[in-house]
C-alpha cells in the first residue's frame, strides 16, 4: 500500500513539475521583409537596375521569452543557449534593423498591471517611456515631404533617394477598422484566429485626393493565457504569434518551455521617464541636426521595454 502511495505521490508531482514547466519558456520569431514588394505596396516606382541591387529578403530573429507574470521580447543573436539553460547569463541581444522611428526596440511585459513600457538609449541616456498594446499608428517623425510609412518589426520602408512614389500621403492620423475573420490556422501548435486591420489613410494619388487602405492579418491565440504583439502598435487580442502584410511578416517559428531568468523578464530600474510628446520631439529636433548631413546616426541604437 506504501508502494502505491509513494508512486501515486511521485507521478502526481511529475505533472505538477510539468505544468510549472509549461507556465514559462522561450518563442522564437522570425521577421522576413521583402523590400521590392514593400516599395510596390507603397507605391515607389523602383528601376530594374535598382530592383537587382536590393536585397531579395532581409530576415532578423527575435525571442519572446516568458513565466507566469513577466515576458520580454528582443532581437537576439544566438551565440549561446538563452539563460543557459538554468536562466543563468541571457542571450546576447543585438540591435539590427534600424528603424526610422529611434532604432530597434526591446520589449519587457508585466501581466499583472497591464501596462506598456518603452526604453531607449538615445545620445548616452536611457529613457523609459509609456505605452500600451493597441491598434495605433506609428510616431510621425518626418519632417516635411511625402510619407511612406513603416512596415512591421521595427523595419523602415523609406524608399531610395532616386525612387519615385505616385502615392502621396496627406497629413492627418490614420482611422483603423479591425475585421475578424473565420479563418483559423495552427502556429507552432496553438489554434490560432485572424483579424485583419485596415490603415485607411488621406492620399494623393497621380494628382487624385482619395483614401487608401492598406490590411494587416493579425493571427492570434488564447491558448497561452497572456497578452502579447511582436509589433505592439498592431495587437487586437490574445498572444499574437503572427504579423504578416505585403512585403514583411513576423511569425513565431518555435516553442521550448523551459526555465526562464527573472533577470531577464524584468525592466530595467534605472532609466529617465519620458512622454510619447517629448519623444517625438526629441527624435525630430535629431533629425533636424542631421538634415543636409550624414544621418547614419539620427535614430541612435532604441532598447524598447514593453510591459503587458
Amino acid at each position: 500500500m506504501n508502494k502505491i502511495l509513494i508512486a501515486f505521490v511521485g507521478l502526481f508531482s511529475i505533472a505538477l513539475t510539468s505544468q510549472a514547466q509549461k507556465k514559462s519558456g522561450a518563442i522564437q520569431f522570425e521577421t522576413a521583409i521583402d523590400p521590392v514588394a514593400m516599395a510596390a505596396e507603397r507605391g515607389i516606382t523602383l528601376s530594374e537596375e535598382m530592383k537587382a541591387r536590393m536585397p531579395k529578403n532581409q530576415k532578423a530573429n527575435f525571442e519572446l521569452l516568458f513565466t507566469a507574470t513577466n515576458a520580454s521580447y528582443m532581437p537576439v543573436e544566438d551565440t549561446e543557449d538563452s539563460n543557459g539553460g538554468q536562466g543563468g547569463g541571457g542571450m546576447m541581444r543585438m540591435m539590427r534593423f534600424a528603424g526610422g522611428a529611434g532604432g530597434q526596440r526591446e520589449y519587457f511585459y508585466s501581466f499583472a498591471d497591464q501596462k506598456l513600457v518603452e526604453v531607449f538609449d538615445l545620445s548616452d541616456t536611457t529613457y523609459v517611456m509609456q505605452s500600451k498594446l493597441t491598434v495605433a499608428s506609428q510616431p510621425n517623425l518626418n519632417m516635411g515631404g511625402n510619407r511612406q510609412g513603416q512596415g512591421q518589426g521595427g523595419a523602415s520602408a523609406t524608399a531610395p533617394a532616386a525612387a519615385t512614389s505616385s502615392i502621396e500621403y496627406l497629413p492627418g492620423e490614420p482611422r483603423f477598422e479591425i475585421v475578424k475573420s473565420d479563418e483559423t490556422k495552427k502556429i507552432i501548435g496553438f489554434n490560432c484566429h485572424k483579424a485583419i486591420v485596415k490603415t485607411i489613410r488621406k492620399a494623393k494619388v497621380l494628382g487624385e485626393v482619395g483614401e487608401i487602405a492598406d490590411e494587416t492579418a493579425v493571427w492570434y491565440t488564447t491558448e497561452l493565457g497572456f497578452n502579447f504583439s511582436p509589433s505592439p502598435n498592431m495587437w487586437t487580442e490574445g498572444t499574437v504569434l503572427s504579423i504578416e502584410t505585403k512585403g514583411s511578416a513576423t511569425t513565431a517559428k518555435s516553442i521550448e518551455y523551459r526555465g526562464v531568468s527573472a533577470k531577464d523578464v524584468t525592466a530595467p530600474k534605472k532609466a529617465t521617464p519620458i512622454t510619447q510628446e517629448e519623444y517625438v520631439v526629441k527624435m525630430q529636433n535629431m533629425m533636424k541636426r542631421f538634415s543636409g548631413g550624414n544621418r547614419g546616426g539620427q535614430g541612435g541604437q532604441v532598447r524598447s521595454v514593453i510591459i503587458n
